[in-house]
């Protein structure tokens, strides 16, 4: 018998962008990805973190994203 548990795990996921409007990141590069994280907790640690070093620049926005795998087990 096998039974599917759900793993979720947390990313903080951003950088500097062009505008504020924040749908271009600056460079045409691609948004930061840092985690995984297993926990929203760990994550919104990190995102505090990577929010108060760039206090002072408009541009920059982090946010956190979630993510499941479903695993069997």
């Amino acid at each position: 018998m096998s039974r599917s548990s759900s793993v979720t795990q947390y990313w903080v996921v951003g950088g500097e962008y062009e505008t504020t409007e924040f749908k271009t990141i600056a460079g045409g590069g691609r948004p930061q990805r840092v985690g995984p994280f297993a926990s929203y907790e760990d994550a919104l640690a990190k995102w505090a973190e990577l929010a108060w070093q760039s206090v002072d620049n408009c541009n920059i926005r982090f946010h956190i994203e979630s993510e499941s795998d479903s695993r069997a087990a």
